[in-house]
């Protein structure tokens, strides 16, 4: 089984037994893999979560928008390229 689709039973199985944080609990399912991918790694940049998640650049873009809109992701710039964000669980 590979980390994404592990990631996504993890997912799954939050939200069927109702562990998922209120913030997530009505976003899409690719919002809910990222933020759990996050979980696992501290900082990513949006290349670096597609490439975890598998799913594609645009998706990973919507997921992370509707993240930042609920405050569950903050972004910040980068300091190795400032082109790019870094993103972050939100610190509760």
């Amino acid at each position: 089984m590979s980390t994404s689709e592990t990631v996504q039973a993890e997912t799954d199985r939050a939200t069927e037994t109702g562990t998922v944080p209120g913030a997530l609990r009505e976003l899409p399912p690719s919002a809910k893999l990222v933020a759990k991918v996050l979980e696992y790694n501290e900082r990513l940049t949006q290349t670096q979560i597609a490439e975890e998640t598998l799913l594609p650049p645009r998706t990973v873009r919507y997921a992370l928008t509707r993240l930042e809109d609920q405050g569950v992701v903050e972004s910040r710039f980068s300091f190795v390229d400032a082109r790019k964000r870094v993103y972050t669980l939100a610190s509760e």
